[in-house]
């Protein structure tokens, strides 16, 4: 009886310090916390290649030396349905800076229901369209709204997931262009 009671807490003890290991591995792991961050900040934007609603290819060559927002969205998201007025507001006091782009980027859409979309919200900015998700996957966005601050130079320099404000929009287009 003595040794199947010590074989029964040696066992107990090795699965506390198994615990204990794994608990001490991942502590400062935080998976919300790395869900807000994007491992892009401050690296170079990825290659891209849209398609605009107009049919035009759209690539991070056609965006160089110019602040760049990049929005990924879809119509049916409420999130990006609540963030559009700051997003309409945003481009209309910025639509003729001579160095900035913004462009919308929709995936799992149908083309129909975004020209729709964009038709009946008044949407002026370049909205195109990720039907392969190849440009949501290279800037490893994982829902929508998410929105990319790319510099002229061409890094990433701020990143939110989720609805943006009006305010977050100007800081995201002033640290961009700091950032050159």
């Amino acid at each position: 009886m003595k040794n199947g009671a010590r074989w029964a807490a040696l066992a107990v003890g090795l699965i506390v310090v198994v615990f204990g290991v794994i608990l001490a591995v991942n502590v400062g792991s935080d998976p919300q916390r790395d869900a807000l961050e994007s491992h892009l900040l401050g690296k170079p934007a990825p290659a891209f290649t849209v398609t605009t609603l107009d049919g035009q290819p759209l690539t991070e060559a056609d965006v160089a030396g110019k602040t760049v927002l990049v929005n990924f969205w879809n119509t049916w998201c409420i999130p990006c349905q609540e963030e559009l007025p700051a997003l309409k507001k945003f481009y209309a006091d910025h639509a003729n800076d001579s160095d900035f782009v913004m462009v919308g980027i929709v995936r799992r859409d149908d083309t129909k229901t975004v020209r729709e979309f964009v038709s009946g919200e008044g949407i002026g900015w370049t909205i195109a369209l990720d039907p392969s998700k190849a440009a949501a996957l290279d800037f490893g966005t994982r829902g929508q709204p998410e929105t990319f601050a790319i510099s002229p130079s061409g890094q990433i320099v701020a990143y939110k997931p989720g609805p943006m404000s009006q305010r977050e929009l100007e800081t995201f287009l002033s640290v961009a262009r700091q950032s050159g």
